[in-house]
């Protein structure tokens, strides 16, 4: 029986790097390895143009194929930020993939995934891509609630049309609990 590993995108992982270096020899002759066993590289050659060309591309081809994980760890951090002594980061952010090549030197490039701290820190990189965000479920739309006429007690409904909002906010008048008054007139002239 076989297990296959099921990765969640909530667990951590390691971040990932390829490198790619041309190694020179002591016949002026120059070998490409890359730390991905499986790749097939160039023999041994004196064309150390070609093996340039082949080392850039080579390093670009493995960028394109990888997606950056958004729940990767930072591949400096996981170094000890090494590539950056100088300067004390804490890891956070989002994951990006960055390629990291010395053009005055040209030996070797490194695709790397690593946090948003690390990447400005880090002398040559260059951000490739940013790990997409995890979108976010819309809600469902909310079930529309039926208009509730409202009951008369006796179990008979109120009419479909009644008094406006405004109209019901305000109160009727008030009627005087009192009997009106009746005024008495005096009539000038009689005696009582």
């Amino acid at each position: 029986m076989t297990t296959a590993y099921s990765e969640t995108p909530t667990e951590r992982v390691p971040g990932r790097a390829w490198t790619v270096r041309i190694t020179g020899h002591s016949d002026r002759s120059a070998t490409v390895s890359c730390s991905t066993p499986a790749c097939r590289m160039p023999a041994r050659s004196k064309d150390l143009a070609a093996l340039r060309a082949f080392a850039a591309r080579h390093a670009a081809a493995h960028a394109r194929a990888a997606t950056v994980r958004p729940h990767a760890w930072c591949h400096c951090g996981s170094q000890g930020c090494a590539a950056h002594p100088d300067t004390t980061a804490h890891c956070a952010g989002a994951v990006l993939l960055i390629l990291r090549h010395d053009a005055t030197v040209g030996r070797v490039w490194s695709v790397e995934e690593v946090c948003e701290t690390c990447a400005p820190l880090l002398a040559h990189a260059t951000v490739l891509a940013r790990a997409a965000t995890p979108r976010r479920r819309p809600a469902p739309p909310a079930a529309p609630v039926p208009a509730v006429r409202p009951s008369v007690p006796g179990g008979f409904s109120a009419p479909a049309t009644g008094p406006t909002e405004a109209e019901s906010r305000t109160a009727p008048a008030r009627r005087s609990r009192r009997a009106p008054q009746r005024t008495r007139r005096r009539r000038s002239g009689r005696a009582r």
